[in-house]
């Protein structure tokens, strides 16, 4: 088995990176991509776990992507040496954030809930802190029951304490993914929540911009629309690859480390007959 999308807590992940490789291991994934939202702070350690425990670690990063509709989220895979221009973007990310996070603390504070980002940042070190971290807190003042409670009536967009966070912008991550001598790749992008009858033109322009592959297969889609998401990214040129978008089990109970979309195991092709194509 190999695992193409996995996150730690470099971002909202509930594993260090090492964990990651220690469950990797137990499980006989040989190869994993970590890919922490706007972070590559976990790659290192993770790199080091690898070498240890004979697991091939792919070092990786996801972006969020500005966009009018859904999520879009771009995988960097394969970055090695972090550019001047991809850097930049993860600093600019973490400032936005930062003041992302001081507006929905103050929020919560108006309404009578007394969150602190000291509190935040005690609870969850060496962590980049976001809207997951801000649902652990609220389950843990009793303000909610569990984490989906917390996104569906405060986090959520459109909810009262939404905050609206700045991206990056497509052409600026696909440059920045390639000058780090990564492989940018569109992350489930049924999560785009695009028409089928838009998605092709989206994804031909993404294609036509640089992008080299999309995450067909992932837990959050069904099979069959993970069928037609590979038929439709061959069709255009791209490599496939796929993931589980694992969290950790607190986090999102429904994804298991080393599958993909109906529970499947991910097949090692997509490592070796996919990524290895493009890969510098």
């Amino acid at each position: 088995m190999i695992d193409l999308h996995v996150h730690t807590t470099a971002s909202d992940g509930q594993y260090t990176p090492t964990q990651i490789i220690e469950k990797a291991a137990e499980k006989n994934i040989k190869v994993i991509a970590i890919t922490d939202h706007d972070s590559f702070a976990g790659v290192n350690e993770a790199v080091t776990a690898g070498e240890k425990l004979g697991v091939k670690v792919i070092p990786g990063i996801e972006l969020n992507i500005t966009f009018p509709t859904g999520e879009f989220h771009l995988l960097g895979l394969g970055i090695n040496n972090p550019s001047k221009s991809l850097t930049s973007i993860v600093e600019n990310v973490i400032k936005y954030r930062n003041e992302r996070n001081a507006a929905i603390i103050s929020k919560m504070n108006e309404d009578g809930v007394q969150i602190t980002l000291e509190e935040l940042l005690s609870d969850f070190p060496n962590t980049v802190i976001g809207r997951p971290h801000f649902a652990a807190e609220l389950v843990k003042h009793k303000v909610v029951k569990n984490r989906q409670q917390a996104f569906d009536q405060y986090l959520a967009r459109g909810r009262k304490w939404y905050v609206p966070r700045i991206c990056t912008n497509l052409d600026e991550a696909i440059v920045a993914i390639r000058e780090s001598g990564g492989v940018p790749v569109v992350a489930h992008p049924m999560s785009l929540y695009l028409s089928w009858g838009k998605l092709p033109d989206m994804l031909q322009d993404c294609y036509d911009k640089g992008v080299a592959g999309i995450e067909a297969f992932h837990p959050g889609a069904r099979v069959t629309e993970c069928l037609r998401l590979e038929e439709l990214g061959r069709k255009i040129g791209f490599i496939i690859t796929a993931g589980s978008d694992f969290h950790g089990e607190k986090i999102r109970a429904d994804r298991k480390l080393g599958h993909t979309c109906g529970g499947k195991k991910i097949d090692d092709k997509y490592y070796f007959e996919e990524l290895l194509k493009v890969l510098p």
